[in-house]
């Protein structure tokens, strides 16, 4: 089995704002996850992405907001996307 598309989306939120989701399902889980999805969900504004989930190889599941980097506990592929959803209504709504 090779890796699959399953999404690959921006959506415009504002004339320099957009949110950017990719993810793949992988053969096998990537190094450092204990899932079988390959993921990029961004926010950018002004050109500057300022909120991230990914998992690149070796460092797991996580976030990057403010300049900083944490830990993400990834449940599922539904609420890895709500979860960047609803972080990015909070962030917009400020």
């Amino acid at each position: 089995m090779k890796a699959e598309l399953l999404l690959d989306e921006r959506h415009i939120l504002g004339e320099d704002c957009f949110v950017e989701i990719v993810v793949w399902r992988l053969p096998r889980a990537a190094r450092g996850s204990a899932h079988r999805y390959k993921y990029r969900l961004a926010l950018v504004e002004d050109g500057e992405c300022t909120l991230r989930y990914d998992n690149e190889p070796g460092k797991g599941d996580h976030r990057h907001a403010g300049g900083r980097e944490f830990a993400y506990e990834f449940v599922s592929l539904d609420g890895l996307i709500e979860d960047f959803r609803a972080e990015v209504r909070a962030r917009r709504q400020k």
